[in-house]
């Protein structure tokens, strides 16, 4: 399957916000966007243009999509699902988007990024209600029990993420059992508690052009 293979800072860069793809990493002084807070390329630091609302549209657009991971056909079925639910369609987008196992796992502490989620999942490492799972986009439901197989608990990656998911927290529609290697899913997730810079509507403008 096709996926982004460069250097996933110069996205960070290229939004002008910190997107945390590469997990520790995005927290220490080895930060590319730190270091380099302007978009890549020998023009990143040219003087700012006027841009327009249909370029501001689709920032936002690469942005979220650049944060969980997706290409842009699965993004683009995502926001017809949620077109189709009697909710607000921006907002259940987001929603939509928390609920995807590799993003449930990535929130939990089993991996340090998205795309760390991503491989553990598509290796066969994750358990949900008992049943092997390993689609990145599974979304998960109401009273999901999420758990990493007896054999992938000494797995060095998986240990040393929930170590340090203390620094960011555990969201409160998730529940983590760290002795256990366990999460269960609570509740679904609330748009409050997304608390990335997510302009949401302009991603539902910009797809109903």
């Amino acid at each position: 399957m096709a996926r982004y293979s460069g250097a996933v800072c110069r996205q960070c860069r290229r939004e002008k916000l910190k997107l945390y793809l590469k997990g520790d990493r995005c927290y220490s002084d080895k930060c590319s966007f730190e270091r380099r807070a302007f978009p890549p390329g020998q023009h990143g630091q040219a003087r700012i243009r006027k841009v327009s609302d249909y370029a501001i549209q689709l920032r936002e657009k690469q942005k979220v999509r650049r944060i969980y991971g997706m290409l842009e056909g699965q993004f683009r079925r995502c926001f017809e699902n949620a077109e189709k639910a009697k909710a607000v369609t921006g907002e259940y987008l987001l929603v939509l988007l928390e609920r995807r196992l590799d993003n449930t796992l990535f929130r939990l502490g089993f991996a340090s990024s998205r795309s760390q989620a991503r491989q553990i999942v598509r290796h066969n490492h994750i358990l949900v209600n008992g049943k092997k799972v390993n689609i990145p986009s599974y979304t998960v439901l109401i009273n999901d029990v999420i758990t990493v197989k007896e054999k992938s608990r000494q797995n060095s990656s998986i240990n040393e993420s929930l170590d340090a998911v203390v620094r960011r927290g555990v969201p409160s529609w998730l529940e983590l059992d760290r002795d256990n290697f366990k999460g269960v899913v609570k509740v679904l997730p609330d748009r409050q508690e997304i608390s990335m810079p997510i302009q949401e509507q302009l991603i539902v403008e910009l797809y109903s052009k």
